[in-house]
């Protein structure tokens, strides 16, 4: 039996702090379209987010392998490195979510294991050709894919229902933005939750308290419950970002973006890729608004994104960093 040390208790408790923190950072993903249509109320949608995404996060364990293995070589990690892994991508979302950027959980905490790790033995711990594959070109695509999904079933709905009187079909997709929420919320949960999964499950990993890099069953209900609360503590910021400052949305934008953002990261998922959910659904709405006319989307908002988009990996990555060092020299 190894002998439980402190920093790897540190390590556990801080990827699930970030996994607390990722919840409510993330609770517009799936709630500011429902919210912003006035479908439900913020308690309401929050409260069946927070469930759902507890639910989520118990089916699958892809994306925390990806996590746990396909960024730094897990025969070199330490507690140390995971330690400040974290602590970068905490500090970044904290100072996006004081700000009110939907900027990427997801890619923070990739960026501080690519800095950790490179404080620790330089380029070579890092899985360049496995981050490419499974991190950056989804990280590129997925957003995209939501913005021409969502303009392309817009675009159909409008066709069909051009005729339709809104009184008519808005309480229908009232109803349908209230499956499209909690698929959103399923999804997020599925995706996300991993994450911090697959944090814990390296730190064991390199503390030989777990033989093989596979995400023990604690590890699961202990980042679910912590992302299930997460989301039930909402991030109001943020949802008044996605709901409201990109375009104003009707019940049938709402249905549309969420039920986009849902197939996409489902299918992420499937593959092991742990996508940005908030670039998703953010390039969803994008995509949505789009169809009703370009002038509808507020682009001075998405630049504002993209750029914070852009500079995650590198600013969580040097935080990281900065952390190691910094608790290296504490440690000796």
């Amino acid at each position: 039996m190894h002998e439980i040390t402190l920093l790897l208790v540190l390590v556990v408790a801080l990827a699930l702090v970030f996994d607390f923190i990722n919840g409510f950072h993330d609770t517009a993903n799936a709630v500011a379209t429902v919210i912003a249509t006035r479908v439900l109320t913020p308690r309401q949608a929050i409260l069946m987010s927070g469930i759902l995404n507890f639910a989520g996060a118990m089916v699958a364990t892809a994306v925390a392998t990806t996590i746990a293995k396909g960024v730094i070589d897990p025969k070199q990690a330490s507690e140390t490195v995971v330690l400040a892994a974290v602590l970068g991508a905490i500090t970044w979302n904290l100072v996006t979510w004081v700000y009110g950027i939907p900027s990427s959980s997801s890619h923070a905490l990739v960026g501080g294991l690519i800095g950790a790790g490179m404080a620790k033995g330089g380029e070579s711990i890092v899985q360049w050709q496995k981050i490419f594959d499974k991190i950056i070109l989804p990280l590129i695509f997925s957003p995209i894919a939501g913005f021409i999904i969502g303009l392309i079933l817009m675009s159909i709905i409008t066709f069909f229902f051009a005729r339709s009187h809104p009184l008519q079909t808005g309480p229908w997709f009232k109803k349908l933005q209230l499956l499209s929420s909690a698929a959103m919320s399923f999804v997020h949960g599925q995706n996300d939750g991993q994450k911090s999964m697959g944090i814990i499950t390296l730190a064991l990993f390199a503390h030989h308290i777990i033989s093989k890099v596979e995400v023990p069953v604690l590890v699961k209900v202990a980042c679910a419950i912590a992302m299930g609360l997460g989301t039930s503590a909402g991030g109001y910021r943020i949802i008044a970002t996605v709901g409201h400052r990109i375009l104003r949305l009707e019940p049938v934008q709402g249905f549309t973006a969420e039920t986009t953002g849902a197939s996409v990261i489902l299918t992420a998922s499937h593959f092991g890729w742990p996508v940005s959910t908030t670039h998703i659904i953010t390039g969803s709405v994008f995509g949505v608004g789009a169809a009703r006319r370009l002038s509808a989307v507020r682009w001075k908002v998405a630049i504002q994104m993209v750029c914070a988009w852009v500079i995650t990996i590198p600013a969580s990555a040097l935080v990281a960093g900065l952390a190691y060092k910094l608790i290296n020299t504490v440690t000796r």
